[in-house]
Parts: structure tokens; sequence; C-alpha cells
């Protein structure tokens, strides 16, 4: 059964996660996250099992979100088109915070700079989902760049699905 008519249809906003966890940093791009309750609030990000960034995400406690806009195609493809899998040319693993602004936020979970606005959640459990993991985040800090705007404090319009459709998944699903 294929849903295709209906998810062709869907362009929803793309979000980087971040994680750190046992001296380990990792982050990637995502596209299964949604809030799933107001009181508590609660958030949802689904991470690939075969991404680096599940891996470490496994043992942190915290994860962060950050929602991206439209002019961040190379943050996007930065996270979403590299992998911390692969070795460089020196042989050794990718390190995309070496290429992105960030600060240490809450449990040292790395928080982006410069991106529209973001949030940091206690991790409160996990969904297996067959590919993909859900992980259940409690906000326990959050943060705008101040770009203002009319968008609740967010600024402009984020970066989405169809914006980032031409990157190359560093960890394809298949």
């Amino acid at each position: 059964m294929s849903m295709e008519p209906f998810l062709d249809r869907l362009d929803h906003p793309v979000y980087v996660v971040t994680a750190g966890a046992g001296g380990e940093r990792a982050g990637c791009l995502v596209g299964f996250a949604a809030q799933c309750s107001i009181r508590p609030a609660r958030f949802m990000v689904w991470l690939s099992k075969v991404n680096r960034t599940y891996r470490v995400a496994r043992s942190a406690p915290r994860l962060a979100v950050h929602l991206l806009g439209r002019d961040q195609h190379a943050l996007a493809e930065l996270f979403g088109g590299e992998t911390g899998d692969d070795v460089d040319e020196d042989g050794r693993c990718v390190d995309k915070f070496a290429r992105a602004e960030w600060t240490p936020g809450p449990s040292g979970v790395p928080v982006l700079d410069g991106v529209p606005a973001w949030f940091v959640g206690q991790v409160e459990g996990h969904v297996d989902a067959g590919d993909h993991v859900g992980f259940l985040l409690a906000p326990i800090a959050s943060g705008s760049d101040g770009r203002g705007g009319g968008t609740g404090g967010v600024g402009g319009e984020p970066l989405r699905l169809s914006d980032v459709s031409h990157i190359a998944a560093g960890h394809p699903v298949d």
C-alpha cells in the first residue's frame, strides 16, 4: 500500500538534530519531527537507525532541535549530505561541527548558532517504528536568533522538505 498520493502533498519544515554523549558529537538533517503534545509540551524527532546521529543519540540525555531558515541551504547540506561515519583525507572522522558555528548547550549538547529558533529537549522515551526510532523530547531550554517577524518569534519562512530534496543523504535508508 503506497502513501505517495498523500505524502507527495506535504512540505513540512526540516530540522537539524544534534546530540552529544560519551565524548562524541553528532548531528543530522531530519524531515520526520513534530510537536506531539500541548500540555505537557512534547516534541517527537525520528532518527534513522543507519545514521551516526542515532547511535550517539541513543545514549544522550538531551537532544537539540534546530529550525533552519530558507537561506540556510549550506547548513542543511552539511548536516544532511555529510556523515561522521566517513573519514577525511587525514583518516579522521568527518567533523561537521568544525564547519559550523555552535555553542555547548545543556549537558554539552551542541546548539547551532544563527538558526531562527532551537530548543533542547530531555529524552523521555523512544519508539521503534521500523527504519526510524522516535525520541520523545520534553523542552528544557530554547532560543531564537531574534530575526523576529510575525511568525511567533521564529522569523521568516523555514527551510522545507522541497528546498532540500536535491541533497543526497549521507546515509541513504536502503
